[in-house]
């Protein structure tokens, strides 16, 4: 399997046939100018490489990889199956995919197939095999990008449900059986005969579902492997498969698509400006960005929790992002700032989506590294100084493992579940991103202070086993992880026992495998090693007030969205509501088990309470910096050189500054910076330091 760049790589995405006039040599010129190291190629252009059915032109691009090459800038090559040309369109309608059974999704967009289908993959297939075979030896071509951002839409195509009732039967064996899992008794939807099983459309069991939305993830990954496999019957040893991934798809589980694919690829997009302002409480600007300083490096992580590795980037923000009435370009500063926050938790290559900004297309106002003059300004200086910084670097972080204080777990099954059925309300509508709401609300915590999280998939933490986690991660937090088999609460329990201490947060273990409701005292399975349980639960229109025991004095700290009615036995209260009912339970326990220790947390904590939790739970964070001001944040890691690397960031506008305890060297100059010197940040700063030559011997 070929490994990671040694050095970060970093570039944009590139279509110089989407330009109106011939520019790819001063493009490239300008690229190599700016440092940029890599491009990603021709994934958006099924209709340019085959113009016509059965009519090809591969030859457009060879002059592209030419002058890359002559540039010493590498080729990351797409696969063009997620933009179906007009031709394949209209000579077969059967492969569009459908939104609702029989309702098929319009053409004009881009994704609108039902990907599993068998004329699409003749189609898709040929194409794949003409663009690969003809590339695959050019020198430029350091790996291969398969479809773009797979799992849109959830497909009710008349195959696609065929082939879920096949892999029912094969999951349940019999009517019978799925009776019993799924409780079709209620409401009468017991069936007999497997023609009976009705469409998803009307669907009402959380059951069906559950297996509906695992199928799905199926039909994803089943795509992207059928085509890895065909990409790697032409690509050398030394190139590599991924796929990008938007995290929040929902026909997609991240681990599992990525299992057959060398390294992890995704597009995190953010929002920027007051968006990554620390303090500031701004909303979300859609479901695929994320707000606050928090929600970057929790995209940070989740792309380094697919496959417990070093990832690509292979987009991110340049300039605004979205549609024409989203215009929030970065602040001078932040490009570089998320830059190298995704750099400090594992990624091996930065991407900017993408060169040029398009001056027609759904994406007009989605701006580039150039404005649409085409004239290098702004934005282009600030991605120089990052190529620059890059380039300093050289080869420094190469085998980079971000470090990790908490481990949070992250549960997919969990995930689709509370879409389906959402614990939380939104504007008086069902918050299908509930799921989120929780594990950030921990993951925060920690950021806020001073720690740092490795995400964990709740399989992923299964197969290290107890005693593994425990060895690696002093804590784990477990939140919002409502799917659990009973192995895995097992697991649970044994981390606890064996000595690491377990957090548990709303909705955890409440439901098995199949998304039922265990018919157990809660928290299922860990009531007895928590102290504590539970019998009620209770939405929150407001929060509540909370008092956590060794806060600081006059702190305010709250509890969001949620209570669950605690009731403590052996364990200690170490938190209350004030409140004159949810007083009577409690909002946070604690209790020894075996060599460990059980935390349970009854509330969606808001940043002061989820803070003040993590100060609790976390060892001294020490660093060489000391106390650092409020608004610096510190994430770190070793590279395979076993050196340790600070990345120290200021997220404000004003500037910060303060005397260093201890010696370090500026991982870019090089420089030493020596104890009693004071270290100064402007505005939207970062710096990258290293341990001294002494230390790091």
């Amino acid at each position: 399997m070929p490994a990671p760049p040694r050095q970060i790589l970093f570039g944009v995405a590139y279509y110089p046939e989407y330009h109106q006039s011939e520019r790819v040599n001063l493009d490239l010129d300008l690229m190599a100018d700016a440092d940029i190291t890599v491009i990603r190629v021709g994934e958006s252009v099924w209709s340019t490489w085959e113009p016509r059915e059965g009519v090809f032109d591969l030859e457009w691009l060879e002059r592209v990889l030419d002058a890359a090459h002559e540039r010493g800038i590498k080729v990351i090559l797409g696969t063009p199956t997620y933009a179906v040309p007009p031709w394949l369109q209209t000579a077969h309608p059967e492969i569009a995919g459908e939104r609702r059974t029989g309702e098929k999704i319009a053409w004009g967009a881009r994704q609108e197939v039902d990907y599993s289908h068998p004329a699409f993959r003749y189609y898709a297939e040929r194409v794949i095999r003409r663009i690969v075979a003809r590339y695959a030896a050019h020198p430029a071509v350091i790996g291969y990008q398969v479809d773009n951002e797979p799992g849109l839409e959830l497909l009710h195509n008349h195959g696609v449900f065929t082939k879920f009732v096949r892999w029912l039967k094969e999951r349940y064996g019999d009517v019978d059986t799925l009776n019993r899992e799924w409780g079709l008794t209620y409401w009468s939807h017991r069936i007999a005969d497997w023609s009976e099983l009705w469409r998803p459309d009307g669907n009402t069991f959380p059951q069906y579902d559950l297996a509906w939305r695992r199928f799905q993830a199926l039909i994803t990954t089943d795509f992207i492997s059928w085509q890895a496999d065909i990409v790697r019957e032409y690509a050398r040893d030394d190139q590599f498969v991924t796929t990008c991934l938007q995290y929040p798809r929902r026909g997609v589980d991240d681990r599992t698509v990525f299992e057959n694919l060398d390294i992890t690829s995704g597009n995190p997009y953010y929002g920027m400006q007051d968006r990554l302002a620390h303090g500031k409480e701004l909303s979300q600007l859609n479901y695929w960005t994320t707000t606050g300083v928090a929600g970057l490096f929790r995209q940070a992580d989740r792309l380094y929790s697919s496959k417990q590795g070093r990832y690509l980037i292979t987009e991110t923000n340049a300039q605004a992002i979205d549609a024409a009435e989203s215009n929030h370009p970065p602040y001078p500063g932040q490009l570089r700032q998320a830059a190298l926050a995704f750099v400090s938790r594992g990624a091996a290559m930065i991407e900017y989506w993408h060169w040029h900004t398009l001056p027609y297309g759904a994406e007009t106002y989605w701006g580039g590294v150039l404005p649409h003059s085409l004239v290098p300004g702004r934005v282009y200086r600030e991605v120089a100084e990052i190529g620059a910084q890059f380039a300093a670097l050289g080869d420094a972080l190469d085998g980079f493992v971000p470090d990790a204080d908490v481990a949070v777990l992250w549960s997919t099954p969990s995930r689709y579940a509370m879409q389906f059925m959402p614990p939380f309300s939104l504007d008086g509508r069902a918050d299908d991103e509930s799921y989120e709401h929780i594990v950030d609300a921990f993951h925060r915590g920690i950021l806020d202070a001073g720690g740092q999280s490795r995400i964990l998939h709740v399989e992923q933490a299964a197969a290290l086993g107890a005693a593994e986690l425990v060895a690696r991660f002093p804590v784990l937090v477990a939140a919002g992880a409502y799917v659990l088999t009973d192995a895995q609460i097992d697991v649970l329990r044994d981390y606890a026992r064996l000595g690491g201490h377990l957090v548990l947060g709303p909705r955890t273990a409440y439901a098995d495998h199949e998304a039922r409701a265990r018919v157990q005292v809660a928290p299922p399975g860990l009531a007895d090693a928590a102290g504590v349980s539970y019998e009620e639960f209770s939405n929150l229109e407001t929060a509540l007030p909370v008092s956590l025991e060794g806060a600081a004095a006059g702190a305010s700290a709250s509890g969001r969205l949620w209570v669950d009615g605690l009731r403590p036995d052996t364990a200690e209260v170490v938190a209350r509501y004030h409140h004159p009912r949810f007083g009577d339970f409690a909002a946070v326990t604690e209790s020894v088990w075996g060599s460990g220790r059980i935390t349970v947390v009854g509330t969606v904590p808001d940043p002061a309470l989820a803070a003040d939790l993590a100060r609790r739970l976390l060892a001294p964070v020490r660093t060489p910096f000391g106390a650092v001001p409020e608004a610096v944040t510190i994430s770190s890691g070793v590279a395979g050189s076993g050196r340790r690397y600070w990345f120290v960031f200021n997220w404000s506008g004003d500037a910060a500054a303060w005397s260093m305890p201890a010696d370090v060297l500026d991982a870019v100059s090089g420089e030493r910076v020596s104890a009693g010197a004071e270290l100064a940040l402007t505005a939207w700063d970062v710096r990258v330091f290293a341990q001294t030559e002494e230390e790091g011997a």
